[in-house]
């Protein structure tokens, strides 16, 4: 028996590659599947099942064209409706994997199809289940982000009776292998772990220790952020299907001269630069957003850029291609060619250039006494801002920047500080205020990070906020 975790860090994800004397599944698969098929080769297997534990909101799945390489059926639980061909699930279904096997649990809560899967090992022993976003290290899966007419309280009454039922009833020693670990906007506050055992999770989830339905409600319910706004498109991509990766590759993955790269942002196009945040500030494109690829890049992608209007990319040479593959994986499919040369032979042809200043932390507080235009706009999270932040900061994060309307009140008069925990999203926030005409703002290098170390820089802290 071979159990392989393949974690994706920038999206949180965990899919599984699981094979048996030559016959292999996997779960909750990414949309670029080579690695799935390279495994496979590696282990002389055959693909026999695609298993989804439920349509996933935080990214395109890699069902469809797994099944198109494979022949291998997609397997969802039961109360699933899709606009594709799968195998329905029955509660309780056995599937043969070599020598091992799979029963599908109907787990309903996170949404109504969630289903786990519990893997018996050769001798019939219960060994582990992989639980989606069902249960995960130290929490579970939000109740509120695709559940059809229902409230978030029903979803989450069915997900205490779901996890009493059938997780609580299996063996301590029983491995858990969830579908996302710390990071993910698809629960509240994730453990730090990407798998656990039901004894650990029963001893230490506040989800596996509750006995009060009503209570394990109110917590679950309380608190509850915003999910991030690409969240409801991408589980109706998942739901309803979506075009091949290949397809998609063949239209992104063109060089653009300068004349045509500006043709298209002539056209409508939105110029998405993917290089370091550091790099991008000392010059880019005017009018780019920077998302770069070393941070949570599809995340953010998912979380900023426009899902109906067509992109083009400015990216470090080599790094075209993963690029349009990060986007895919959020369902970002309308990149139409990036930058022939990238941003030095924008530069180098004498084109139009903008910039970002960033400033030490030393900077900004020798600035905050003396200048009283001076505002500084914190764009971490709000439970991120009430554990700690400058006293004169104002709030605005960076997921809302998204509505122009929510920057209206700055003034040109203005001189504008910009930060948040270490420098990568404020750098996103200055090139979104830069496209909105917003030009008197600086970066502050380090973030809230460096700022509280900063001598005559005052923090506060906020009480009685939810996070």
């Amino acid at each position: 028996m071979f159990i392989k975790q393949l974690y994706t860090n920038c999206l949180s994800e965990a899919a599984y590659f699981i094979e048996s004397d030559g016959v292999a599944a996997v779960i909750d698969p990414l949309r670029d599947i080579e690695v799935y098929l390279e495994l496979a080769k590696e282990r002389n297997a055959t693909i026999k099942y695609i298993f989804e534990t439920h349509f996933h909101a935080d990214f395109v799945s890699g069902h469809l064209d797994l099944a198109a390489a494979t022949k291998a059926p997609i397997v969802y639980g039961p109360d699933t409706v899709a606009g594709f061909e799968f195998h329905k699930a029955s509660d309780g279904e056995v599937f043969k994997i070599g020598k091992i096997s799979i029963t599908a649990l109907h787990t309903p809560g996170h949404t109504l199809e969630s289903t786990c899967y519990l893997l018996k090992d050769e001798s019939g022993a219960d060994h582990a289940v992989f639980t989606g976003d069902t249960l995960f290290v130290g929490d579970v899966g939000r109740p509120d982000l695709f559940s059809g007419n229902l409230q978030k309280e029903d979803l989450a009454a069915m997900l205490f009776d779901s996890l009493q039922t059938k997780i609580k009833t299996l063996a301590d020693n029983v491995l858990v292998y969830p579908a996302h670990g710390p990071g993910s906007a698809c629960g509240k506050n994730l453990g730090p772990n990407t798998s656990s055992t039901i004894g650990e999770e029963k001893s230490t989830n506040y989800a596996l220790k509750a006995e009060d339905k009503e209570a394990f409600v109110q917590e679950l319910t309380a608190g509850l952020a915003a999910p991030p706004q690409y969240f409801p498109i991408n589980a109706k991509i998942n739901k309803e299907g979506y075009d091949a990766l290949n397809n998609v590759m063949e239209k992104a993955n063109v060089a653009l001269s300068i004349a045509d790269f500006k043709q298209k942002v002539k056209d409508g196009a939105v110029v998405l630069d993917t290089r370091h945040a550091n790099v991008f500030t000392e010059g880019f494109v005017p009018g780019s957003i920077s998302i770069g690829l070393e941070g949570r890049f599809a995340e953010w992608a998912g979380s900023l850029l426009p899902f109906d209007q067509p992109m083009v990319l400015v990216t470090e040479a080599g790094k075209e291609e993963e690029t349009i593959v990060r986007l895919a994986r959020v369902g970002l499919d309308k990149v139409e060619g990036y930058l022939a040369g990238g941003y030095e032979a924008w530069q180098a042809a004498g084109e139009r250039i903008d910039l970002i200043i960033t400033v030490d932390p030393d900077e900004l507080a020798m600035d905050i006494p003396h200048d009283n235009q001076l505002v500084v706009v914190d764009v971490r999270k709000p439970g991120e801002f009430a554990d700690g932040h400058l006293k004169a900061a104002i709030n605005l994060t960076l997921s809302d920047m998204t509505d122009p309307g929510n920057l209206a009140d700055f003034e040109d008069t203005h001189n504008l500080y910009v930060h948040c925990a270490g420098g990568y999203r404020s750098v996103i926030a200055c090139s979104l205020m830069k496209r909105e005409g917003i030009h008197n703002l600086r970066n502050v290098a380090g973030g809230y990070g460096k700022l509280k170390e900063t001598k005559g820089i005052e923090t506060v802290q906020e009480k009685n906020v939810l996070n």
